[in-house]
């Protein structure tokens, strides 16, 4: 069925080849990440298949079967700047011995298999995640990206030069996609998150990824001295966005549900004009919120601008929210998840759910073919750092739960 223990040799492999003191190093688009590209190329060379990169930059390894009807295995190999041996890079891997174990059969499967190494899912040097697959998905607009530039004045358009993609030809690649007859798309990621750790599992079927509604929201007040200023008489822009923020906790914990947990997280706080003896005249904070149901999320969006809006009356302040970012909640195929609980209670015996709160490559996919994904636990919830870690059981019995899901999703679409 495939060598569990080969994967994480291999995992063991590439992270000795890619990381420092400091952690994993395989930022997208840079010479580290280039070398893991080679890495992987050469590992896919040794079961006799080569690697095509599509437009936009994606890596794609195939094994040709007796039908085009195609099964998909995706994932990435790039990392945040000292990351952890796992994140991304274990279900490209997976899906390496996926094309070892079919290869090794000596006759073609019955349907084609592809796994393809996403460009840039982290989005860690440029800003803008999920680059390769949103670019395959058609989703990319080039006028948010055109003018992007790294911390060091390194513009996208020159770092895709130098990989070889032209950035006004990266949108070609939806049409290659297209080409593909791709009946399902599966991914297996670590958690990220320290919710199967929680429940003593090691394994989970991801039921969609949830969807996000990302703002900025400014509060302007009035500039004081701290010490002549009443409280009364104050028009603190801060302290609206704190009440805002901790309504937003509130927000998050009064549309959770058993099993449908939604988040509401204030990551960016700027205050002005930001020193000791002033009350803040202005404070702009980021709002991300994210859950699986879109009423849910609309309803959470909702209730922030109300929040947002008490706060400024009772701060005598005015507040404006500018929007940054939104992509709607991406709940996964049916008939794939049932293969993927089947998998996992054939292998452990029970087939835990959640959703995913970090966004995937496979959302991109999930308007365009039927997706699934599948979960290994996260040591104490860690990831993008050095920290990152699952247990090596853990990690053993979600391959071989995968190496099931791939084989009833074959034998599913070879039928038609």
């Amino acid at each position: 069925m495939g060598d569990a223990s080969r994967v994480i040799r291999d995992l063991r492999e590439l992270a000795a080849r890619t990381s420092n003191e400091r952690g994993a190093q395989r930022v997208c688009w840079g010479p580290i990440w280039r070398d893991a590209r080679a890495w992987f190329e050469a590992k896919v060379r040794e079961i006799g298949l080569d690697v095509w990169r599509d437009s936009a930059g994606n890596a794609w390894a195939t094994l040709k079967g007796t039908s085009d009807r195609t099964v998909i295995i995706g994932s990435h190999l790039d990392c945040v700047p000292s990351g952890g041996w796992l994140d991304g890079c274990f279900g490209v891997v997976t899906g390496i011995e996926v094309l070892r174990h079919y290869a090794s059969r000596g006759e073609a499967p019955p349907v084609t298999i592809k796994v393809v190494d996403w460009a840039d899912e982290e989005g860690a040097r440029f800003g803008r995640s999920l680059f390769g697959s949103s670019a395959a998905a058609g989703t990319l607009r080039l006028d948010d990206v055109r003018s992007l530039k790294d911390r060091n004045g390194v513009a996208l358009v020159d770092a895709l030069r130098e990989n070889g993609v032209d950035l006004e030809k990266v949108l070609d690649a939806r049409q290659e996609l297209a080409r593909i007859d791709a009946r399902a798309y599966l991914e297996v990621h670590i958690e990220q998150g320290p919710v199967l750790e929680s429940w003593k599992k090691s394994t989970g079927v991801v039921i969609g990824t949830f969807g996000v509604e990302r703002h900025m929201i400014r509060f302007t007040g009035q500039a004081a001295h701290s010490g002549s200023t009443p409280i009364e008489m104050r028009r603190d822009a801060f302290l609206a966005a704190a009440q805002t923020a901790l309504a937003c906790r509130d927000i998050a914990r009064k549309h959770s549900k058993p099993g449908a947990g939604v988040v509401c997280t204030v990551g960016v706080v700027n205050v002005e004009p930001k020193f000791v003896t002033a009350v803040p005249g202005g404070c702009e904070i980021s709002l991300d919120q994210r859950a699986l149901d879109p009423a849910v999320l609309a309803a959470m969006h909702e209730d922030a601008h109300a929040a947002a809006a008490q706060a400024a009356k009772d701060n005598d302040v005015t507040v404006e929210w500018t929007h940054l970012w939104r992509i709607e909640p991406r709940p996964f195929d049916p008939t794939l998840l049932g293969f993927c609980a089947e998998a996992l209670q054939e292998e452990m015996g029970e087939a835990p759910r959640l959703p995913s709160g970090p966004l995937h490559d496979a959302a991109e996919m999930v308007p365009h073919m039927p997706v699934v994904m599948m979960f290994s636990s996260s040591a104490r919830g860690l990831s993008h750092c050095k920290e990152e870690d699952t247990p090596e059981p853990h990690l053993v019995t979600t391959i071989n739960a995968f190496l099931r899901l791939v084989d009833k999703t074959v034998a599913h679409v070879a039928k038609g």
